[in-house]
């Protein structure tokens, strides 16, 4: 059984101050290293492998892919300005369709590299916006750009918390 709590399920808590956005843009940084050192280094019969019918570890990393572009909406939202955030598909349906299994892991890693990096790079331009707050369409709460970047790590550290629980890391 999974210790990971539902994401869900999970509270945030956004009372943190505006300082934090450089941290926090680190941690977004240093997601890809993160997720290629355990995954590169694990088998395939057990990365691919789907514990009673969940998402195996190589889609939780796919579903990390899936969702770039949707951090980068959000993040043009953001230098936009505007009332309410890009809207999420909650039933994950890319990541459903994607068949991550069947695709190589590099393309999978090097694809959220890449996307990752276009979004951090995205962010460190607009930093003079990390206070502006846009209605979170989920959560029904206003969010600053530092809080949505938060949320993004925090959302990465879900999903590698269950791919060292599915890898037995």
């Amino acid at each position: 059984m999974s210790r990971v709590l539902p994401w869900f399920e999970q509270k945030f808590d956004f009372s943190f101050s505006e300082e934090l956005y450089p941290n926090v843009v680190a941690r977004l940084r240093g997601t890809p290293a993160r997720m290629e050192e355990v995954l590169r280094i694990c088998p395939e019969q057990i990365r691919c492998k789907k514990p009673e019918g969940k998402w195996s570890a190589q889609e939780h990393a796919g579903h990390l892919l899936d969702l770039e572009p949707l951090w980068m909406a959000r993040v043009e939202d953001f230098a936009r300005g505007g009332a309410e955030l890009t809207v999420a598909d909650l039933r994950n349906q890319k990541t459903s369709e994607a068949n991550h299994n069947a695709r190589p892991l590099e393309q999978i890693l090097s694809g959220f590299r890449g996307c990752r990096m276009d979004m951090v790079n995205r962010v460190e331009m607009i930093e003079r916006v990390a206070g502006r707050t846009m209605l979170h369409p989920r959560l029904k709460q206003t969010m600053r750009l530092v809080d949505h970047l938060y949320f993004v790590a925090e959302h990465d550290d879900h999903h590698l918390a269950h791919i060292l629980e599915l890898v037995g890391s």
